[in-house]
């Protein structure tokens, strides 16, 4: 753990911005930013990787995932960014797009590549997981500047190893800010058994975070994630730091975050039997909630998207790609979560 915060110290001097780095271009929409999360379910392209356990998604696996398949998975994603761009509340992209479950870069940057949409720049990080399902990370660099990015393993003794915990530095307007992106362990099997995994990678972003704080209190950073936890559960609130509380976040910068569910009367993201869940998460340092740099008014600006089309007829609940390993060709298990940011140009 030790080293791991070291190497964590280190790469963030990496973040800070030099006195002579260009600054992103600005734009019609310069003064305004949209960040996107979305765990898409699954998003595997057709061929068998011998160094991960994908055989399910292949042609003879048992899915029967083929090329026809994905195409379909890929015109969805394109489809929800296009809802969101056509939205009274947005009527923009995305300017960073991080997704959970992608197999590899490729597929991940396919699927956001169609006419209309912009070229967004891709930044990926293999994981040792051993289905090969990773973090995709993108960014609009006519929006927004990358200025680095690391990604952290998470320590699990006696299991198999899980996602990487992702940190990027960005710039825009002359501002720095951070993104950490998540993928913590499932319930699978049982959810107390599997707690201190979620525990462990909540550890391992909570020293991130604590260290880019301690370089900058008021540093601006956004957690997104799937943690597979709820806002009240040990993960989040006790290792990570989530509160509900925006006046105590702002007067404990170096000890709190605030989570975006707080307050929010929309559905979850994700559905388990009857009920709506809290698992996909984005969490602001108190920095992002200063009106200074980048900032966002979280009790506006966050929402879980979701059309009609993305939910089934029958129950309202998010159109999966399968459904109890049924090929139903929906868009995910879960539904995306948004958040719209504000920065003034230097």
């Amino acid at each position: 753990m030790k080293k791991s915060v070291c190497a964590i110290c280190l790469f963030l001097g990496l973040l800070q911005p030099s006195a002579g780095h260009p600054e992103a271009s600005g734009t019609a929409n310069a003064s305004t930013l949209l960040f996107m999360w979305w765990n898409v379910e699954n998003l595997f392209d057709s061929t068998n990787d011998p160094a991960t356990e994908d055989d399910d998604f292949t042609p003879e696996g048992s899915r029967h995932w083929t090329k026809k398949k994905l195409l379909l998975k890929q015109v969805r994603i394109q489809q929800v960014l296009e809802s969101i761009r056509n939205s009274p509340d947005y009527l923009r992209y995305p300017d960073i797009i991080a997704f959970a479950e992608t197999e590899n870069r490729t597929v991940f940057a396919e699927s956001l590549r169609k006419k209309g949409i912009p070229s967004y720049s891709t930044r990926y990080h293999e994981s040792p997981d051993p289905r090969g399902i990773d973090i995709g990370l993108a960014y609009n660099p006519r929006n927004v500047q990358l200025l680095t990015s690391k990604a952290y393993h998470v320590p699990i003794v006696n299991d198999k190893p899980t996602r990487k915990i992702i940190v990027a530095g960005f710039s825009a307007g002359g501002h720095p800010f951070h993104v950490v992106l998540n993928h913590w362990p499932s319930r699978a099997l049982d959810r107390e058994w599997s707690e201190q995994k979620r525990i462990a990678a909540a550890a391992i972003a909570r020293h991130i975070t604590d260290s880019l704080r301690n370089a900058d209190m008021n540093a601006d950073i956004v957690i997104m994630g799937d943690c597979n936890d709820q806002p009240e559960d040990r993960s989040l609130k006790e290792v990570l730091g989530s509160s509900d509380n925006i006046a105590k976040v702002r007067k404990n910068c170096r000890a709190l975050l605030y989570n975006c569910w707080s307050g929010y009367r929309g559905i979850g993201s994700y559905a388990y039997g009857n009920r709506w869940e809290q698992i996909d998460h984005i969490l602001l340092s108190c920095g992002m909630l200063d009106r200074k740099g980048v900032s966002s008014d979280p009790q506006r600006d966050f929402r879980c998207f979701s059309t009609p089309d993305m939910l089934t007829r029958n129950s309202g609940r998010p159109y999966q790609t399968y459904y109890r390993g049924q090929y139903r060709g929906g868009y995910s298990d879960h539904l995306p979560l948004l958040l719209k940011a504000r920065f003034e140009n230097r």
